[in-house]
């Protein structure tokens, strides 16, 4: 994906909260767009396989989660974690998760991860047709920056993980900051 990319427009259904449905499960369906979430801001957008898997759970969602402070001292304001599930697990993992900065966005029909060129079959885990791994840099709804895992096919015998990292992101919004002040 190269800067520049306008995101495709796509909706999204999501649950969300409303206490007044009362009860053991109080959501409503709610569809967003992807003008909803990646209009007027600036945002770092990233991408995984599936919720409640290893390094998925133990590193990308943690480390974007607790890297907050210092995404949104480089101009970032939203953090949004994508992947090919549906709204209950997306919400159910951010829940289990502890996720309180980190928002969760459920593409369960792979509908955007397709239109960005990142859907690949991962039959051989038994998973079906997932988000292939990557973050980016999102200004006002256009790709600044991508971060793609390498490798990107279908059925890939590995989960390459780094390109992705909030490490690998973080420092360069902070070299992209240093090269402006110059």
């Amino acid at each position: 994906m190269n800067p520049g990319y306008k995101l495709p427009e796509v909706t999204f259904h999501t649950r969300v909260r409303d206490d007044s449905i009362g009860g053991p499960n109080p959501f409503k369906w709610e569809d967003k767009t992807t003008s909803d979430y990646f209009a007027g801001k600036r945002v770092v957008l990233f991408s995984l396989p599936g919720a409640f898997t290893p390094t998925c759970s133990t590193y990308q969602l943690p480390g974007y989660e607790n890297g907050f402070a210092d995404f949104a001292e480089q101009g970032i304001d939203a953090i949004y974690c994508m992947s090919v599930n549906d709204s209950f697990v997306m919400n159910k993992w951010a829940e289990a998760q502890g996720i309180n900065n980190v928002k969760v966005i459920p593409d369960g029909s792979g509908e955007f991860t397709r239109r960005v060129g990142m859907l690949v079959n991962k039959d051989n885990l038994g998973f079906g047709m997932r988000s292939w791994r990557y973050a980016a840099v999102i200004n006002d709804g256009v790709v600044e920056a991508w971060f793609e895992e390498p490798g990107l096919c279908d059925n890939h015998g590995e989960d390459p993980y780094g390109v992705s990292s909030p490490e690998t992101v973080l420092n360069w919004l902070k070299s992209d900051a240093s090269e402006k002040a110059a």
